[in-house]
């Protein structure tokens, strides 16, 4: 268990900003579902991204890793050479890969770890069961086993709980023998993500027709291209730095795509809308030290970010509202609750509600232990709400931030922050 101890102090300098996860995830996938040899580049090794090259892998699709890149050797038709999937605590693994998995018609058994565990995935239940494809779990949590093969056809699915459930289906109806519809029965929330689906799909020669999100139409038989990819930087990551800038001194993240199509890119407009100065040019957003007002905050298309504009805005004058949030609670942790409690404890006024948060700023806050809730978001939010704190902040837990972003502390370090860290036992 490692604990970080962090000595309060502004933060400045440049920072390369990791790159995205979700993107790298979706390049994986598609190049393991090519025929021929794909290689991706600018990767970052975190504990997701690993979990799906592992996952392709046990699919029979091959992957030669090197320092920072990825050489993917694709399969047309999928051969798993093992029926345990082991997803870690990697929620985009597990969702993607089921239906990936139930085109080869194979016994496969998908595990996890943490709360990955007990994360929903009643709207696959449901296709299974109009199906009737055989599946298997502990009392509504993993270890799940299916057995069976999917079918063309049509797929009414919520738009409401997870884009994951549905960009999983993206990945896995082209392969089936006939066409396809998905049909999103409510609003359909993260829709940047969805869109990042389907241009990864483009990337590898496949097309799938969108109708205002409230259908898709995907043809049946179509064949993944091997394709060679560059992982863009990642709009969510970058979002803790342009907060630290805002609190502390200027912080500039290189690597970043302006014409980005991740949701997360909705932090530039956030900063904005809470009086917060930025500065583009190129692939470099640059936060200049700002005093931040509240605001309101719908998080239903960038939820990702609500940890750490809490963060934000716990330190901003005047109140934020965070709306539209409910999906918080099944995350990693309860986001919702680990954020509000966790900040509270450093001196923060943040009240909770069912489906959203109410900030009121403060100039600074006071310090004292926190925990992580094991969520990497939470662990990196609260690092950067130290900069205000009038005392030490110790964060147990920290190296949960290896889930997404493996050199978070190394960065911190490097842009000024003054840590101590340690370990105790597991």
């Amino acid at each position: 268990m490692k604990y970080v101890m962090i000595n309060p102090s502004k933060l400045s300098g440049k920072v390369q900003v990791p790159t995205s996860k979700s993107a790298c995830h979706r390049a994986v996938i598609c190049a393991g579902l090519s025929n021929g040899i794909s290689n991706i580049s600018n990767v970052v090794f975190s504990e997701d991204v690993e979990a799906t090259c592992e996952a392709m892998k046990n699919l029979g699709v091959r992957i030669k890793k090197e320092k920072d890149s990825l050489q993917v050797r694709g399969l047309e038709k999928l051969k798993p050479v093992n029926s345990s999937m082991d997803c870690s605590e990697s929620g985009s693994t597990l969702r993607f890969l089921i239906p990936i998995g139930a085109t080869t018609g194979e016994k496969l058994t998908f595990k996890g770890k943490g709360k990955l565990v007990e994360r929903p995935l009643k709207c696959y239940y449901n296709i299974f069961d109009e199906q009737k494809l055989k599946y298997d779990n502990a009392g509504g949590k993993l270890p799940l086993t299916i057995k069976g093969k999917l079918k063309s056809g049509e797929y009414k699915i919520r738009g409401d709980v997870s884009s994951q459930f549905i960009s999983g289906l993206m990945f896995a109806l082209p392969l089936l023998d006939g066409d396809s519809k998905i049909i999103i029965t409510t609003e359909l929330e993260s829709k940047p993500y969805v869109d990042l689906t389907m241009d990864m799909l483009k990337n590898y020669g496949v097309q799938i027709e969108n109708r205002e999100y409230k259908e898709f139409i995907i043809r049946g038989n179509q064949n993944y291209k091997s394709s060679d990819c560059e992982v863009e930087g990642d709009y969510s990551q970058a979002a803790f730095w342009l907060a630290a800038g805002l609190l502390g001194n200027d912080i500039v993240c290189e690597g970043l795509d302006i014409n980005s199509l991740q949701g997360d890119k909705a932090i530039l407009n956030i900063i904005e809308s809470m009086n917060g100065k930025i500065s583009i040019e190129g692939n470099k957003v640059k936060a200049i030290p700002s005093k931040t007002k509240g605001t309101i905050i719908d998080a239903s298309q960038c939820p990702d970010l609500v940890p750490v504009l809490t963060s934000l805005a716990a330190l901003s004058e005047g109140t934020t509202e965070i709306v539209n949030a409910a999906r918080l609670r099944i995350k990693e942790s309860d986001r919702l609750s680990a954020i509000s409690t966790e900040l509270n404890r450093l001196g923060a006024d943040i009240e909770e509600k069912e489906d959203g948060l109410i900030i009121r700023g403060k100039e600074s806050l006071k310090g004292g232990e926190v925990q992580s809730w094991n969520d990497h978001r939470i662990a990196m939010a609260l690092a950067v709400a130290s900069i205000k704190c009038t005392e030490p902040v110790i964060i147990k837990d920290a190296s949960c931030v290896k889930k997404s972003y493996p050199d978070f502390w190394q960065h911190f370090r490097t842009l000024g922050g003054n840590i101590d860290e340690w370990s105790l036992g597991q």
